[in-house]
C-alpha cells in the first residue's frame, strides 16, 4: 500500500497554516484521460436541449402541385415550388452550430485553504481573496452552502463556488484551478474512500 500524500494548507491570505494528509487511494491513482473525456461527453450531451432544426421538403407547407408540365416549356422541369431552389422553399443542409474546444487542466492545481469566508458578500472582496491567493479561474468546493460565498463569487466570470454534493467532472475541467476548503476535502476523501 502507498503511503498518503501530503498537501499544503493555506489561509485565505495565503500564508501556510499547516499540512493535509491524502489518501492514496483516492487521490494518488494515475490520470485516465478518457474517463475524464466520457463523463464530461455524458454530462453535456444530457445538458443539452436538442430543439435546434430547420424545415426539410416533409414540414414546408404546399408546394404539392407541379407548377408547371414536364416537357415543352422551355423551362426546367420541376416538382414542387417548396424545394431548396425556390424562395419558402425548405432548406437541405440546416445549420448546426458546434463548438468542440475544451481545455484540460494542468497537474498542481489544487489548492487547499483552511477556511474561505467573506462575511460581507461582496464581490470586490472575493477578488482580493482571488488574488491573494494567486489565482484568476478557480473552481471553490465547500462543504457546507455559504450565501455570502456564492453571492460575493456569482459575478466573477472564471469563478465558481460549488457545494461537494454538486462536484462534477465538468466544473472540475473548466476552471485551472480547484480550491478545497479542509472540511470539503475531508468530506471528498469520505465520500471517494473504497
Amino acid at each position: 500500500m502507498s503511503e498518503n500524500l501530503r498537501v499544503a494548507v493555506y489561509s485565505q491570505a495565503k500564508q501556510a497554516v499547516g499540512e493535509v494528509e491524502l489518501a492514496s487511494e483516492v487521490f494518488g491513482q494515475p490520470l485516465r484521460s478518457h474517463l475524464l473525456y466520457e463523463a464530461v461527453k455524458m454530462q453535456r450531451a444530457n445538458r443539452r436541449s436538442g430543439t435546434h432544426a430547420t424545415k426539410t421538403r416533409a414540414f414546408v407547407r404546399g408546394g404539392g402541385k407541379k407548377p408547371w408540365r414536364q416537357k415543352g416549356t422551355g423551362r426546367a422541369r420541376q416538382g414542387s415550388t417548396r424545394a431548396a431552389q425556390w424562395v419558402g422553399g425548405a432548406t437541405v443542409f440546416g445549420p448546426l452550430p458546434r463548438d468542440y474546444s475544451y481545455r484540460m487542466p494542468a497537474e498542481a492545481r489544487l489548492l487547499v485553504v483552511d477556511r474561505l469566508e467573506i462575511a460581507s458578500g461582496k464581490t470586490r472582496d472575493m477578488a482580493k481573496a482571488m488574488d491573494s491567493l494567486g489565482l484568476t479561474s478557480a473552481l471553490v468546493v465547500v462543504a457546507v452552502p455559504d450565501a455570502a460565498l456564492e453571492r460575493a463569487a456569482r459575478n466573477l466570470e472564471h469563478v465558481k463556488v460549488i457545494q461537494l454534493p454538486g462536484l462534477n467532472v465538468y466544473d472540475l475541467l473548466d476552471y485551472e484551478h480547484v480550491v478545497f476548503t479542509r472540511e470539503a476535502l475531508q468530506g471528498l476523501e469520505k465520500r471517494l474512500a473504497l
